[in-house]
């Protein structure tokens, strides 16, 4: 990749003179006050601004940076450090930096040949934007249940398989991880794809192997929203190079990633019309730092859940959320099942006393996108015209395509996601501060529920 750009350098450096600096007069394009309106996003104080600006002037900025992948003027650029550092911590041969999460999936998804006719399998829990790439890669998704993980039930997949199926796309759920043995044994038998959703458990492993690189395609959101990533952005990770070459074609604009960005295609179906999901240097230069800290992040909020959970009783009014791996989740929520909406209340409020950052959906909740029966960008089918693509596309409906979604489709993950009960962790527990939150859990439990040895243990 470093020959490549250096080449696209070359063939295009004059013009890009043209559009990211002044020459030898005037000020840079990008100069102190863009820098400093950076700076103010950390919360400096005025003083200390003041004194940075002051360096700043002092110092000779030139044309000032160009702050896109290519022609950055660095022997190597913040996107391609943050694709090194992914292939090298995560041990795969292809990383591409995206613009959001959501950009890699709809590259994934396409890679891996979704488009018109075809369907998806995705969980019902998980959150809309899996659901919505498949929509904007022009196929169908189709929800299945969840099991007791939260995470898509490997024995409901097969009876979702039609013709018309090309993947599945298991989502390893806020900080949990799937049982990828069981879904990549249905997908094998089945010849589909794999397009792990692992936005939500960047770091995670299933025995041993991080999420994210058992199946075929890797989508991540390295995001504010999430334990890494300080903006918007996005990582997909892939293993086979002509997957690779299909998703870099959506990232980058239909081929501007090859050696010759505006040849001719060097094979048959090499070049399609993509989109533009490139990951931008500003974004790169915090998200490299935050992806080299990811196995440090991940080991916390492991350490501080399985101290917590050591010391917690069992009991017959609770089932603790399934855990596929205790020791491969990044674990920074802790969650179970409350018999009843009226316990879960009960237990919740009684936690919030005793200072534990707990909740509850409860039986009157508002619409959340994570669950499939409030994804309405996707289960009313509208279209942004009057078209009504892919789901009445007649390249679907006469492969025999039709669905129609609504609550119940999914009764597992419609029980499971109102009912449970979900403390927020933080990495940074002390030892002490562990001991007092799983002895605040157990005390709201001992007061409302049966302690029972025999119950359903919080790790399997």
């Amino acid at each position: 990749m470093a020959d490549t750009r250096v080449l696209q350098q070359r063939n295009l450096q004059g013009g890009m003179k043209a559009v990211s600096g002044s020459g030898e007069r005037g000020e840079p394009k990008i100069g102190v006050d863009e820098f400093m309106s950076v700076a103010e996003r950390f919360g400096l104080s005025d003083e200390a601004l003041r004194e940075i600006r002051a360096i700043l002037e002092r110092e000779p900025l030139g044309e000032g940076p160009f702050l896109a992948n290519y022609y950055s003027g660095l022997a190597e650029s913040k996107v391609e450090a943050f694709e090194r550092t992914a292939r090298e911590l995560f041990g795969v041969p292809y990383a591409v930096g995206c613009s959001s999460g959501t950009g890699a999936l709809h590259a994934a998804f396409v890679a891996a040949g979704v488009g018109p006719g075809t369907e998806v399998i995705c969980p019902a829990i998980g959150f809309l934007a899996t659901a919505a790439a498949v929509v904007l890669a022009k196929g169908v998704p189709v929800f299945c249940d969840v099991d007791r993980s939260l995470g898509i039930d490997p024995t409901r997949i097969e009876a979702l398989i039609t013709e018309r199926t090309v993947a599945i796309a298991p989502t390893h759920v806020m900080g949990s991880v799937c049982d990828m043995d069981a879904v990549t044994a249905v997908a094998k038998k089945h010849d589909l794809a794999v397009v792990e959703d692992a936005a939500q458990s960047c770091g995670a492993r299933f025995k041993g192997r991080y999420v994210g690189t058992i199946g075929d395609l890797g989508a991540f959101s390295i995001s504010a929203y999430k334990i890494l990533g300080g903006g918007e952005g996005g990582l997909l990770l892939v293993s086979d190079k002509r997957l690779w070459e299909r998703a870099s074609n959506v990232v980058e604009t239909g081929g501007l990633w090859r050696p010759e960005r505006f040849a001719a295609p060097r094979y048959d179906g090499e070049l399609f019309v993509g989109a533009n999901y490139r990951m931008s240097e500003l974004e790169a230069a915090v998200d490299v730092v935050q992806l080299a800290k990811m196995d440090a992040v991940a080991d916390r909020f492991r350490a501080v859940k399985r101290s917590i959970l050591a010391r917690l009783k069992t009991y017959r009014e609770i089932e603790p959320q399934l855990l596929n791996d205790p020791d491969g989740e990044v674990g920074y929520l802790l969650r179970f099942f409350p018999a009843s909406f009226e316990l879960g209340g009960a237990i919740v409020a009684r936690l919030r006393d005793r200072g534990v950052e707990a909740d509850t959906r409860g039986p009157d909740a508002g619409p959340d996108w994570h669950l499939y029966s409030y994804m309405y960008p996707v289960i009313l089918k509208t279209a942004s015209t009057g078209v009504d693509c892919p789901f009445a596309c007649p390249v679907y409906t006469d492969r025999g395509g039709a669905v129609d979604y609504g609550r119940g489709d999914c009764p597992v993950a419609d029980d499971l996601f109102d009912r449970m009960i979900t403390v927020k962790l933080n990495q940074w527990y002390t030892p002490a501060e562990c001991e007092a939150v799983a002895a605040a859990v157990n005390e709201a439990l001992d007061a409302h529920c049966t302690a029972d040895a025999a119950a359903t243990p919080w790790v399997s």
